[in-house]
């Protein structure tokens, strides 16, 4: 995980009306979740995402959203599975605030 931002504009315009009018919006940006496809269908994904999902949402950092960049249209589904959604004009790219993901957990 890294700290991340994304510009205002990218986000949609629903959340975007209940941000501070920053340029950008503060981030974590979660790596490339991957194992091997002999664990495929495990649940091992579901579990890497939880966990970085509570490591933000308990971590003493200001964040208002959790990104991911999907390498696929599988992975992209996988991240749209937990409500993740994309970014306006980066649709391999997904977000999901905070506040969301922490109903998550």
């Amino acid at each position: 995980m890294s700290s991340s931002n994304v510009p205002l504009n990218e986000v949609p315009e629903p959340l975007a009306k209940k941000l501070p009018r920053y340029p950008t919006v503060p981030a974590v940006l979660i790596g490339w979740l991957g194992r091997h496809t002999d664990f495929q269908g495990l649940g091992l994904g579901t579990a890497l995402l939880f966990d970085a999902v509570k490591m933000v949402i308990t971590a003493p950092i200001g964040s208002h959203a959790i990104f991911a960049d999907a390498i696929d249209d599988k992975a992209a589904d996988f991240y749209a599975s937990f409500g993740f959604l994309p970014l306006i004009h980066r649709p391999y790219t997904f977000y999901l605030p905070t506040a969301t993901a922490a109903g998550l957990l």
